[in-house]
């Protein structure tokens, strides 16, 4: 992959196997890295997802080269979390949504970024974040 490639055209997806049920899909991406596009310097995150899916499941290789292609892209922090989100929505048409980007501390500030997507006929609540068992964990 060049670094001048687009991150979303990495992403791949599945049909769902039980779209007639819904269901939560988590996955923590902890070693989420991009670029200040102001200074250049590198910024870390731990990136949480959960999502119920629709019609399509998001293939987890495809997602590493994904995210492993911001590392050399300058991204501003909220940028990437709702970028984040917009092409998992437009890619897996979900019922439900959720990126959290938890950013590491820069120059005495702590960003926590949220931001959702909930189809309209999607009237619940999801399950709510497990308790995760390592040291990449949060509780949110």
């Amino acid at each position: 992959m060049s670094e001048d490639a687009e991150p979303r055209s990495l992403l791949e997806s599945f049909d769902n196997r039980s779209p007639e049920r819904d269901y939560t899909i988590q996955f923590t991406l902890p070693e989420f890295t991009c670029l200040c596009p102001r200074s250049g310097f590198p910024d870390f995150a731990v990136v949480h997802v959960r999502y119920v899916p629709g019609p399509r499941c998001v293939e987890l290789k495809s997602l590493k080269m994904y995210v492993n292609a911001f590392r050399n892209v300058g991204v501003f922090h909220e940028d990437v979390v709702n970028g984040i989100l917009s092409d998992l929505v437009s890619l897996l048409a979900p019922r439900y949504c959720e990126v959290i980007g938890d950013f590491n501390v820069r120059g005495n500030i702590k960003t926590v970024v949220r931001a959702t997507h909930r189809d309209p006929g999607f009237g619940r609540e999801p399950d709510g974040w497990w308790t995760p068992r390592d040291e990449h964990s949060a509780t949110f």
